[in-house]
């Protein structure tokens, strides 16, 4: 294993250790901060971060407003409140050493509101904003103003090119670092392009080695590279280090630093991670972000799995093929099924499934009665968490703040389902198989590396420690 050389990142000399920002709840400032204290960069999500009352304990996100606008500004400043609240914690516990980095998605509801009120308040704490699920163009702008670093998240050299072009050549020096995130290992949302086979994977290499080159193109030969997604032990990415075709590298990892003392996700959690097994992490695009995502392949996504199967096209009039008629709804409002796909629904409907819901792409889905009555309430409770919800047909823009399309009960509502995993109860195991669980795929690999033997899990300085021996 080749020695591992700090890494200029931020203004300062850290270990190329960067910990990923994972979502709803699953690295906080107690992660981060410690991440940080160990020498690397901790990572603070600042999607919906949890704030806390007087005595310490976790204020629950309740939305008490009548319209999704009304929710949607408690969205924002709950994630303010929650964001200002971690980097203060991170800060205590790494008292300055390392780097702090807020991770905030460019797509989730009030981005932009949400990453300045935090920095607003947090002056002279946050080291630098990662930002990926988008194209954050302002992202240079925002670090421009409170003069802090930027790591913008791309799958591609091209992707980096276009932002650098519209808007970072204007920021160059707050530029610490871009992270390289593949698109088909990396846990959550990931950025696969529509010319991209999701079956297919790619080595990262020659992708990194593409990044570089349209880097160097814009001076910017001592960036460094952040490899993100699939990056378990260093030991496998040595021919990426001091490699001159890739330049200066720092290494993300976003799925270990679950397992560990300090990581705020639950026992029961921790104790699945254990005991996944290869191709228990499924890629998907069942996502309102309409994003490709990777989770774990439990019953809540077989579920969805499972929806979208019962699914046949319709037509509002008799048409080619479409000549069987079928009845919609509380009215019974026809539109009009191939016969064959008739004999499917009378299947579907004699298991229970008598509940037809219309999808934007002119087809019908079939639940049983208590689950379409909880898709219509979840889309009913909307809080706007996402820029635009294909599951709710929200969009923050106005005036009609309306995606203008149908709501999609093929998809579901992520803050729900995230805030429900993240926040279960001790034991609570049921938790674990109802709810979206964001994975990397190498997370199967918990169970098969000697570290963890015997249900061992490290506190963050111990895995720091491990992961510099290249394992």
């Amino acid at each position: 294993m080749k020695l591992l050389n700090a890494v200029r990142m931020g203004g300062a000399e850290i270990l190329p250790l960067v910990e990923g920002g994972k979502g709803v709840s699953a690295s906080n400032g107690v992660s981060a901060g410690h991440w940080a204290l160990a020498g690397g960069a901790g990572t603070i999500s600042g999607v919906n971060a949890d704030s806390y009352d007087k005595d310490g304990k976790i204020i629950p996100q309740i939305y008490r407003g009548r319209t999704r606008r009304d929710r949607h500004e408690e969205l924002v400043a709950y994630g303010i409140e929650g964001g200002v609240a971690q980097v203060q914690r991170a800060w205590d516990i790494s008292g300055g050493k390392g780097r702090l980095h807020v991770n905030v998605l460019w797509e989730m509801g009030g981005a932009e509101r949400v990453i300045n009120g935090i920095l607003e308040r947090t002056k002279g704490l946050v080291n630098g904003i990662t930002c990926g699920a988008g194209m954050p163009y302002k992202l240079s702008e925002i670090a421009q103003h409170f003069n802090v670093h930027y790591y913008p998240i791309v799958s591609s050299a091209r992707a980096f090119s276009a932002l650098w072009k519209r808007a970072y050549h204007k920021a160059a020096e707050l530029l610490g670092g871009v992270v390289y995130e593949d698109p088909w290992l990396a846990g959550g949302h990931n950025g696969l392009s529509n010319s991209e086979d999701p079956n297919k994977p790619e080595s990262p290499f020659p992708r990194l080695v593409a990044l570089r080159k349209v880097m160097r193109e814009f001076g910017l030969e001592t960036t460094p590279i952040i490899m993100a997604g699939g990056v378990w032990a260093l030991e496998e990415w040595e021919d990426y280090i001091d490699n001159p075709e890739i330049g200066p590298i720092a290494f993300q990892f976003g799925t270990r630093p679950l397992l560990t003392k300090e990581s705020p996700i639950p026992q029961a959690w921790k104790d699945r991670l254990l005991s996944l097994k290869p191709g228990d992490v499924f890629l998907n695009r069942f996502s309102p972000t309409g994003f490709y995502s990777s989770a774990v392949n439990n019953r809540f996504l077989q579920g969805l799995r499972d929806r979208s199967e019962r699914q046949v096209a319709f037509s509002p009039e008799p048409v080619g093929e479409h000549v069987a008629e079928y009845g919609v709804g509380v009215r019974k409002r026809k539109v009009y099924l191939t016969p064959i796909d008739l004999e499917h629904v009378r299947g579907w409907e004699a298991q229970g499934y008598t509940e037809a819901l219309r999808t934007p792409d002119s087809t019908l889905v079939f639940e049983t009665p208590k689950e379409a009555e909880q898709i219509h309430e979840d889309q009913v409770n909307c809080m706007g968490c996402l820029s635009q919800c294909r599951f709710s047909n929200w969009s923050q823009v106005g005036p009609d703040f309306d995606n203008g399309k149908k709501a999609d009960p093929r998809s579901f509502c992520i803050q729900k389902s995230l805030q429900n995993i993240a926040h279960a109860a001790p034991g609570d195991e049921a938790a674990m198989d109802d709810n979206l669980m964001f994975a990397g795929h190498n997370a199967y690999r918990f169970g098969t590396d000697p570290f963890y033997s015997n249900g061992f899990i490290p506190t963050v300085k111990e895995l720091v420690d491990r992961l510099m021996t290249g394992k």
